[in-house]
């Protein structure tokens, strides 16, 4: 039997990048600084000056990027904020964990992302942000979010976590809200060795905010103003992030084109839906997530007996979760949500993924 085909491999590009991922980790070691030292600096100024930014600033995971974020803004308490019930539950976890509560609007069945015309109709007057997602790597349609929060006042914080890299209309996904959130996962497309996270903003006062925040509510040191968080990204998460930023878009190239061809090889397959392309967004595929319209999680099973690791991102929607549904145990309908979450696959993808791997993963599609 072939060798087994991973979700992601990650071993080529550590490989390929192993002398200066090495000269960067001892360079940190030998140093002694850890945390809030020369690397974070440099990384922060490197990321802002790559995403077209005034402001980047590193913290501990993409989950904290959310929840800071979130208070930098001014979300508290008893607020609403809206955003998408398909995606990783970080996304409401962060808004329920700053006391606020995700009111959640159904999904664009194509893209997956937020449908933006339903945001209006979910405004209420406690109603202090929307939170869009850019899930698999693609961007939601930030022109229809912006427009609506300007007109309804509310701030709106993007949830980067898989973009890092992707454009909307030539613009880098998780700079045109009013804060953007990125995560460094490892599995991510720019990923560090371990946790990390980044938030960006042009705002000088959210910026300040947010600095504050990640580092237990103190600008100064033993002098804290409000209460915060310990949200550093390490010295050594930051030089390996440094080394990889610069690659990070001949990578994404990687995937698009491996994406390409499993579009090409699974034409035939009328019972699998292919990722749709907004026209409006440059896809950097953190997933390549189908449709297999009959037998889902039996498709899964077999494929896995094939030695073809694949994953179900996600198979319960966040609304149906304990945590986020109403107080008494009440949940929304969304039926596109539902449904995807019954049939979404994602497939192996990452820029080592070559032809003879799609090549082998579409013939034990075929053969199920």
């Amino acid at each position: 039997m072939a060798d087994p085909i991973p979700i992601l491999d990650l071993k080529p590009e550590i490989d390929a990048l192993w002398p200066q991922l090495q000269e960067a980790i001892e360079r940190v070691v030998r140093s002694g600084r850890f945390i809030l030292g020369p690397e974070g600096e440099a990384f922060e100024g490197e990321a802002a000056e790559y995403l077209g930014v005034k402001h980047a600033v590193a913290c501990n995971s993409g989950t904290d990027a959310l929840v800071i974020g979130l208070r930098a803004v001014g979300v508290a308490p008893g607020d609403e904020v809206i955003t998408t019930p398909f995606t990783f539950v970080a996304t409401a976890e962060a808004i329920k964990l700053v006391g606020a509560t995700p009111v959640f609007v159904d999904i664009d069945p194509n893209t997956f992302n937020i449908d933006t015309s339903l945001i209006a109709a979910a405004v209420t007057p406690r109603t202090k942000a929307v939170v869009p997602v850019h899930l698999f790597g693609q961007g939601a349609d930030m022109d229809a979010v912006m427009n609506l929060a300007r007109e309804r006042g509310l701030k709106v914080i993007e949830d980067t976590a898989q973009a890092f890299g992707g454009l909307y209309k030539q613009r880098k996904l998780g700079t045109i809200g009013d804060v953007g959130a990125y995560s460094f996962f490892p599995s991510k497309n720019l990923g560090a060795f371990g946790d990390g996270g980044l938030m960006t903003t042009d705002d000088d006062a959210v910026a300040q905010a947010m600095r504050m925040l990640r580092c237990h509510g103190s600008k100064q040191r033993y002098v804290h103003e409000a209460l915060g968080y310990n949200s550093r990204l390490d010295e050594i998460q930051a030089a390996v992030l440094r080394v990889k930023l610069p690659h990070v878009d001949t990578l994404n190239q990687k995937r698009r084109e491996a994406a390409a061809q499993y579009d090409a090889l699974l034409e035939g397959l009328d019972w699998i839906t292919t990722p749709v392309r907004a026209p409006y967004a440059q896809h950097v595929f953190h997933q390549y997530t189908v449709r297999v319209s009959l037998g889902r999680d039996e498709v899964h099973q077999k494929l896995a007996s094939a030695g073809v690791s694949t994953m179900i991102y996600y198979p319960i929607p966040s609304h149906r979760m304990g945590p986020y549904s109403g107080a008494d145990g009440s949940t929304p309908n969304l039926p596109h949500a539902e449904q995807a979450a019954q049939e979404v696959l994602s497939l192996p993808m990452g820029p080592s993924l070559t032809e003879k791997h799609i090549e082998r993963v579409v013939g034990a599609l075929a053969s199920v």
